[in-house]
């Protein structure tokens, strides 16, 4: 099989890299990365200069980083799923729409996540408090964003940074009811079966969300 994906069904970023895997019906393998398969997890620490998942192997090629791995996909690996706009100027939005969702969403919610991995008992305050913030920020800031303005259609590259990012932002910090297309945009993209599909994969693995996995979605 030439296309060979390494992370793990409970990984924002491992969701990301699959979800144009989906969309596009490639066939592909995916190899989990855990203790189960130490083999994987060997393989990322060489690939990965952070030794960090998703890793994609096509052929003689390795690319690390979903936001490449997506880009990758859209020039050897076409599909019905656009991915990334041919035309330039949108293909600058969609990619500019990739950095918000990964620096600012999921990076703000990374910020509370992180500060329960180190201290699940009595976590940072500022830390939570930072990222609870920043979401808030983030979501408003996407919400004036998507008043004026039109998403590429899915899948693209943006449906790829969204949908894991809201996903799991929202169970740290609710899209407040003054966000109603954040809200919308999230509800939407999770109906999407590619993204379906990576919630339902990655249930079993809930109660490693270390400030709690909400009952719902």
């Amino acid at each position: 099989m030439t296309l060979a994906l390494y992370g793990h069904p409970f990984s924002s970023y491992t969701w990301k890299a699959l979800i144009p895997l989906y969309a596009n019906s490639a066939a592909f393998e995916f190899r989990e990365v855990g203790p189960d398969h130490p083999q994987h997890a060997k393989f990322v620490k060489q690939a990965h200069p952070a030794g960090k998942f998703p890793v994609l192997v096509d052929g003689d090629t390795t690319m690390i980083e979903a936001t490449s791995i997506v880009e990758h996909l859209a020039l050897h690996h076409p599909g019905p799923a656009p991915l990334i706009p041919a035309d330039p100027a949108q293909a600058a939005v969609t990619r500019m729409l990739d950095r918000v969702f990964d620096n600012y969403v999921m990076g703000s919610m990374q910020r509370v996540v992180n500060a329960y991995i180190a201290n699940k008992e009595t976590p940072d305050p500022e830390e939570i408090a930072a990222g609870k913030d920043g979401l808030l920020r983030v979501y408003r800031w996407l919400e004036t964003w998507l008043e004026a303005n039109t998403l590429p259609p899915h899948v693209s590259l943006v449906t790829c940074a969204a949908a894991p990012s809201l996903f799991y932002a929202d169970w740290v910090e609710r899209i407040p009811g003054d966000c109603p297309r954040v809200a919308a945009l999230r509800a939407e993209v999770l109906a999407l079966p590619a993204v379906a599909r990576c919630v339902d994969d990655a249930r079993p693995y809930r109660a490693w969300f270390p400030p709690g996995a909400p009952d719902r979605d």
